[in-house]
C-alpha cells in the first residue's frame, strides 16, 4: 500500500537529511510564492509532473533540481504578468540563497505562468480561500 503519490519514473526522491532539507525549502517556497499578490496558486503542469517529490508526499508546483528551481503558478486576471513573475522569482530566490539552495547555491529560478483566471467575488461559488487545486475529469 502506498502512503502518498509516487514519483514518476526517473524522478529523484531525496532521503534522510536531503529529504528534510528539500521539504523545508519546497514548503517555504510554496508559502512565499502563494503570498505574492496576484498569485492564485501553484500548478502541477499538464500531467501533474511539476513537483518536489518527497517520501510520502509531494509539493506540487515547485520543482527543485540539482542546479535550478522551477515554480509554476496560476495568476489572477489583471495582474501585471512581468512584475508578478519577478515577485514570484524573488520570493523563491529568498529561500535558495547561500548554501541552502538545491545545489548548494542560489541557482536560477524559472517561473512558468501556467494559467490566468478571473477573480471570484468573495463568498461566490468557486471562490478560493487558498491555493488553487486543478484536476482533470473525463
Amino acid at each position: 500500500m502506498s502512503t502518498g503519490p509516487s514519483a514518476p519514473q526517473g524522478a529523484e526522491t531525496p532521503t534522510g537529511a536531503d529529504a528534510h532539507h528539500a521539504a523545508t525549502t519546497a514548503d517555504r517556497i510554496a508559502a512565499a510564492v502563494t503570498a505574492v499578490p496576484g498569485v492564485v496558486g501553484l500548478h502541477g503542469g499538464a500531467h501533474g509532473e511539476v513537483a518536489t517529490y518527497l517520501p510520502g508526499r509531494r509539493v506540487t508546483g515547485v520543482r527543485l533540481r540539482d542546479e535550478r528551481c522551477s515554480v509554476h503558478v496560476v495568476l489572477e486576471w489583471g495582474s501585471a504578468l512581468l512584475e508578478t513573475s519577478e515577485r514570484v522569482r524573488a520570493a523563491a530566490q529568498a529561500h535558495l540563497g547561500g548554501t541552502d539552495g538545491p545545489s548548494g547555491g542560489a541557482g536560477p529560478v524559472d517561473v512558468v505562468v501556467e494559467d490566468v483566471v478571473a477573480p471570484a467575488a468573495p463568498g461566490a461559488p468557486g471562490a478560493t480561500a487558498g491555493p488553487l487545486t486543478i484536476s482533470w475529469r473525463r
